[in-house]
């Protein structure tokens, strides 16, 4: 049995709700109140999910045992198990992610992506990298601020971008790019190139991946993916006078013979294209969108038709034969909205940041949230000059110091000190903004956890589920121990069961067992006897079965006719039959003996094992009934709906 199935019988139940003191309470277990509510929630759920419904008795009954076991599991303090509490966290977590989704929000960034997948924008970028700490970055930073204070003067961008962008598929064009479609790129990049005038010069732009200075290029409507297959002859920049000539033969002679029967297109490519990738696929490419390939290919791939073939076509690489084989059409916001939603959601994706800062921004707002900024920066100072490590851990953990304030209640630098992940970090600018991280980090969970709180003070579907989870889990944990596992792993107590009730495990039909052996042929199966003697059948089989792997299988019995075949024609008379495995020829049955009843309690074991699990489970029942008082309050039954 497991929890799911706990939870879908609807035994589930919620703890008591101390801010619903005024309602009616309907039980008492164990000197704790169940209202009325919680229980007509679980009880219609249970009468929804079930064909026979019970009677009010009925389940009224059940409700009962359900919360004596519930309350044992409390005494034992399960709910403190780190195990428990991991779970309920994630759970908690699981369950309150719908109420705190801001749909809006959210499509409006879907919206936003889908309208620029109507255009492609012609890219201009001057790019500078992020160092390996803060201070180198911030080095690169402030030489992005120079050059883009000198595009500003007047500076000619081409060459600032060949002189300085560390864009090599760039800064040899000047900057330029080509065309670029939406979704290849960081989102603050491409909100830059789509916004931009032409011509117009971008702020510094920090995409996560680096500085950029946009130039604003040209617009033009988004034109879809192609299918295209090529035949190559490389030439690049670097090639002598000679190489480019014999290059530019090659190509020429190739198109010809295309163009005389294009049907030998894809022969050609596999035996004369300098692309292996594509050769191999006689030369295929995968669906591409404009600026996904350099120009002019691109541009040729979605100038020509389908069916049709391009005259050669130089680019850095060398000269190119292009066959367009299929086109698409920009797709539509019914198309994109499942891929747009999928990549927002993706915490590597800019945006799931600023859907995460919108969240963080409305809960501050609803429970008057705010960091203590003047407190914070006096912090984040001591960490300039001494190390973020255990140590500076210890000494914050005493300070009752407030970084921040949910509602009425302030929030400490002990509380986050005792909430942090071990840290090692030396003292500096890089310690000083890996402590505002964490603490942000700390503080958006600390707002997480008022809204969760809300949720379960005000919306009831949400703190029945989170209760009927909760329940459920400790029910499960506390079966496990009292009657699961125990049935299991008591062989004492299985053994002394069998024997006090060896005559429930009567059978009608007489039984055979032995061990059921299937070989290649004749003189394997003379062999399988052969050891079978030695071991007298009794002992483990799994030598055996080694000896003989790929000649013979050798297989435990405990069966009455009618079962198997090979078995009821060895022991029972029954017709002859082909063994089981295809590669076995012959077969037979090895000390078979006939029982009327189980020799022992391994002869029925799942039986056994069963039937003492229910006695553990009545002798549980029995002991919490004792232990824990149970008073109905009757006049609030009748009033259940």
């Amino acid at each position: 049995m497991n929890r799911t199935l706990i939870t879908a019988l609807a035994i589930a139940a919620g703890i008591s709700i101390d801010c619903a003191a005024k309602e009616e309470i309907i039980m008492t277990v164990d000197g704790q109140g169940v209202t009325r509510s919680e229980f007509e929630y679980l009880y219609n759920k249970n009468r929804q999910q079930q064909v026979d419904p019970q009677s009010l008795e009925e389940y009224a009954e059940m409700f009962k045992i359900y919360k004596l076991k519930v309350a044992d599991a409390l005494a034992q303090r399960l709910d403190t198990l780190p195990a428990f509490i991991k779970e309920m966290d994630q759970y908690r977590t699981d369950l309150s992610t719908p109420y705190m989704t801001d749909s809006l929000f959210i499509n409006n960034l879907v919206a936003e992506a889908y309208d620029r997948s109507r255009e492609e924008v012609e890219a201009f970028h001057i790019m500078l990298p992020h160092g390996r700490n803060s201070a180198e970055t911030e080095e690169f930073r402030q030489r992005a601020d120079s050059i883009h204070d000198a595009l500003i003067g007047g500076a000619d961008y081409a060459e600032l971008a060949r002189r300085y962008s560390v864009d090599r598929g760039s800064n040899s064009e000047g900057g330029r790019m080509g065309y670029i479609t939406e979704g290849r790129f960081p989102y603050a990049f491409e909100k830059a190139a789509w916004q931009l005038k032409q011509g117009e010069i971008s702020d510094v732009i920090d995409s996560g991946q680096g500085f950029h200075i946009l130039k604003g290029g040209k617009h033009r409507p988004a034109r879809g993916t192609v299918l295209v297959e090529h035949i190559m002859k490389m030439a690049t920049p670097d090639a002598t006078p000679e190489q480019a000539a014999k290059a530019k033969a090659t190509i020429d002679s190739i198109y010809s013979a295309v163009k005389a029967d294009p049907s030998k297109f894809e022969e050609l490519a596999k035996t004369l294209s300098d692309d292996p990738g594509s050769a191999r696929a006689g030369g295929k490419l995968n669906w591409f969108g404009a600026g996904m390939m350099v120009e002019p290919f691109d541009s040729a791939a979605f100038a020509i038709d389908v069916d049709e073939i391009s005259t050669p076509v130089r680019s850095r690489f060398g000269w190119h034969i292009i066959r367009k084989l299929d086109a698409k059409a920009p797709a539509t916001l019914e198309e994109m909205k499942p891929g747009l939603l999928k990549r927002i959601n993706n915490v590597q994706d800019p945006r799931s940041r600023l859907v995460r800062e919108n969240l963080i921004a409305s809960l501050a707002k609803k429970h008057k949230g705010q960091l203590n900024e003047k407190n914070i920066s006096a912090i984040c100072a001591g960490v300039l000059e001494n190390d973020l490590d255990s140590a500076w851990i210890a000494n914050a953990r005493l300070s009752s110091q407030p970084i921040a304030r949910i509602g009425k209640t302030d929030i400490t630098l002990g509380e986050f000190a005792a909430d942090l992940e071990p840290l090692n970090i030396a003292g500096g600018k890089d310690a000083e903004e890996m402590l505002r991280k964490q603490i942000a980090a700390y503080y958006d969970k600390r707002l997480v956890k008022a809204e969760q709180d809300w949720l379960y003070a005000n919306q009831p579907d949400y703190s029945n589920l989170l209760n009927e989870y909760r329940e459920g889990s400790l029910l499960y944990e506390a079966s496990l121990r009292e009657v699961w596992d125990k049935a299991s792993k008591d062989t004492e107590g299985l053994t002394n069961y069998f024997e006090t009730h060896r005559g429930d495990y009567k059978w009608q039909k007489p039984h055979v067992k032995g061990i059921l052996v299937q070989a290649a042929n004749d003189s394997i199966a003379d062999l399988a006897r052969e050891s079978l003697k030695e071991i007298n059948g009794n002992d483990d089989l799994k030598q055996l079965r080694k000896k003989f792997a790929g000649k013979a299988s050798f297989d435990r019995i405990l069966m009455e006719e009618g079962q198997n075949p090979m078995v009821d024609n060895a022991v029972f008379g029954g017709a002859p039959v082909k063994p089981n495995n295809k590669k076995f020829t012959v077969y037979f049955v090895w000390n078979p003996r006939m029982l009327n009843m189980p020799e022992s309690i391994d002869d029925v074991k799942g039986l056994v094992t069963s039937d003492y699990q229910n006695q553990l489970e009545q002798d549980w029942v029995e002991r919490l009934k004792a232990k824990y008082p149970v008073v109905v309050n009757a006049k609030v039954m009748k009033k259940v709906k």
